[in-house]
């Protein structure tokens, strides 16, 4: 008889984090989710993301930033999979402080507990935005992740549709401001797909798995496609590149948290994020779903 494999989830509760409960038990393993607030994935998320529940073998509820409440988190593991992180602004907690020390805290109980495999998931084209404060956090634990001695797998989405989804947000209240000229292009990529792709990584080969999705798009059009799904008449006001970094600026010397956030999106726009395609959802067929819920 074969013997179950065991992983452990971290960020359960978030968009990705969801999509990869969902496909481990999918895939025979047996999951324990770590979350901070077990309530949150009770029902379906905000972008389509689905409840996991009632599907997570074990739950652990702690947060990373006090080590004391996730002692033993890797007991009993085959297999990390991390998609932890800040992904909005916390004014209590720094990107450093979660994406860095958070998963370190992680890492060093999987060392003891000597942990097969870690798969960790970082940033597309991290190497054209080393002073973003939540890339250079990521980096920090990649670096350390490789130097562990563990079997790993870094994987590098270049956006998720959850990412999309606030275009989506923004083009519900009639108007939208776009950061530069938005001729940038993107291949974003859904959850779901995603998490194959993750999944994948445990037996594959790969160590650094960049990924995107099956279509590419400008940032301009991505507003567009938003604007119709909500059947309205896109509006868009472009704000030069030097005063949105202008305002990054004052931004940063009254909520350094906050700054450090909004500068990987600043920084985001300047350049191209096409990465190898996955999966088959579609941007388009995304946008309608949000639609259709409103």
């Amino acid at each position: 008889m074969v013997e179950t494999k065991k992983v452990l989830v971290a960020g359960a509760s978030g968009y990705l984090g969801r999509y990869a409960v969902k496909e481990f038990k999918a895939r025979g393993y047996f999951v324990r989710a770590l979350v901070r607030n077990p309530e949150k994935f009770k029902t379906a998320g905000p972008h389509g993301e689905p409840a996991v529940y009632a599907i997570a073998d074990e739950i652990v509820t702690g947060d990373v930033t006090s080590p004391e409440s996730i002692h033993g988190v890797c007991k009993g593991i085959d297999i990390v999979f991390s998609a932890l992180g800040l992904t909005s602004p916390d004014e209590h907690h720094s990107s450093m402080e979660v994406d860095y020390r958070g998963n370190k805290q992680i890492l060093d109980q999987a060392l003891a507990e000597k942990v097969s495999k870690f798969i960790y998931v970082s940033v597309f084209n991290e190497d054209k935005m080393p002073e973003v404060p939540s890339i250079q956090a990521h980096e920090l634990f990649v670096a350390d992740l490789k130097k562990s001695g563990l079997s790993w797998a870094v994987v590098r989405p270049n956006g998720y549709f959850s990412d999309m989804g606030r275009f989506f947000s923004m083009a519900q209240s009639g108007h939208m401001f776009m950061v530069g000229e938005g001729e940038k292009k993107i291949n974003p990529i859904h959850g779901g797909d995603l998490a194959k792709v993750c999944v994948d990584a445990v037996d594959g080969e790969s160590r650094e798995i960049p990924a995107g999705g099956p279509d590419i798009y400008t940032f301009k059009e991505t507003m567009e496609m938003a604007f119709a799904a909500c059947g309205k008449t896109p509006w868009i006001t472009p704000l030069p590149m030097w005063l949105a970094e202008g305002a990054l600026m004052v931004t940063g010397i009254f909520n350094r948290n906050l700054a450090g956030l909004l500068s990987f999106a600043v920084e985001a726009l300047k350049f191209d994020h096409i990465a190898p395609a996955y999966g088959t959802r579609h941007l388009k067929d995304f946008f309608g779903e949000l639609a259709s819920k409103k």
